[in-house]
C-alpha cells in the first residue's frame, strides 16, 4: 500500500469518528499501521476535523516513534499508539477518543462489565481500565507510559478479542484490523457504556451476563467456527 493510500484511509476514519459523534473539537485521533513498511500514520495534533485532509496525516517509524516528516505534527497521543502497535501483533489500527459514556466509566476508575449480548458480540468479557499512572510515570514520559500502562493491563488477555480499554481518569482506547474497524469498535464501546449505565440505573444490583451465554455470543462471531453473517 502507497503512503497516499496510507493517508487517505487514516483521513477517512478520523472523519468517521466526527461522523458517529464521538468527538468534539479536537478530542481525538486514529492512526492507520502498515506492518510490513514499519510506519504508520496518524492525524495531526491540534487540527479540527472540518479541515483535515488525506495529506495532512503524519507518517511515524514504529521502532524509532519518530515522524518521518515535518510539515504537520503528529497527535500527542502518538507515543501511546507506538507502544500498542509494538506489543499487539495483531492490530492495524488505533483510535482514542474522549466519548462521553465510556471516558464517564474511565473517569470511574471501572471497568465495564459484560451485562448483555450486546457487549459479548464484540468483546470477549470486561472491558478493563488501567491504573492510574503514577507521578513519576506522568513526568517522565505521560504518553508513551499510558501505552505501557495499557499493555500491562492486558497481561494475561487477548488484545483482539478485547479490542478495548479504558484509561483511568482518562479516556477509551480501541483498536482493530485496521483504522477503520478501530472506530467501528470506539462506536461500538460508546454504545456498550450507555446500555451498561442505563442498565444499572434501572437495577444497581445487575449481574454479569452468565458466561456459557457471552461464550455463545463472542464465538459464534469471531470464534473459529463463527457462523454469524455473510
Amino acid at each position: 500500500m502507497g503512503i497516499k493510500e496510507l493517508k487517505e484511509m487514516c483521513c477517512q476514519a478520523n472523519l468517521e469518528l466526527a461522523r458517529k459523534g464521538l468527538v468534539v473539537y479536537t478530542w481525538g485521533n486514529v492512526s492507520q499501521l502498515d506492518r510490513e513498511k514499519g510506519i504508520f500514520v496518524i492525524k495531526p495534533s491540534g487540527v479540527p476535523y472540518e479541515e483535515l485532509t488525506g495529506e495532512m496525516m503524519v507518517a511515524v517509524d514504529v521502532e524509532t516513534g519518530r515522524a518521518l516528516e515535518d510539515r504537520y505534527k503528529p497527535s500527542s497521543d502518538t507515543p501511546t499508539h507506538v507502544e500498542l502497535y509494538r506489543a499487539f501483533e495483531g492490530i492495524g489500527g488505533v483510535t482514542h477518543t474522549h466519548s462521553p459514556a465510556a471516558t464517564a466509566w474511565a473517569q470511574a476508575c471501572r471497568g465495564i462489565p459484560c451485562l448483555g449480548t450486546t457487549h459479548a458480540d464484540y468483546f470477549h468479557g470486561d472491558v478493563p481500565v488501567t491504573r492510574h499512572l503514577t507521578k513519576e510515570e506522568v513526568e517522565q514520559a505521560y504518553e508513551k507510559n499510558t501505552g505501557k500502562v495499557i499493555v500491562e493491563t492486558f497481561r494475561g488477555r487477548n488484545p483482539v478479542h478485547t479490542p478495548a480499554v479504558l484509561c483511568a481518569g482518562h479516556g477509551p482506547f480501541t483498536w482493530g484490523k485496521d483504522a477503520a474497524q478501530s472506530v467501528y469498535h470506539a462506536v461500538v464501546l460508546e454504545e456498550v457504556a450507555k446500555m451498561a449505565m442505563w442498565t444499572y440505573a434501572v437495577n444497581a444490583g445487575a449481574e454479569s451476563l452468565p458466561q456459557h451465554v457471552a461464550d455463545k455470543h463472542f464465538l459464534r462471531k469471531h470464534g473459529p467456527n463463527a457462523y454469524y453473517g455473510q
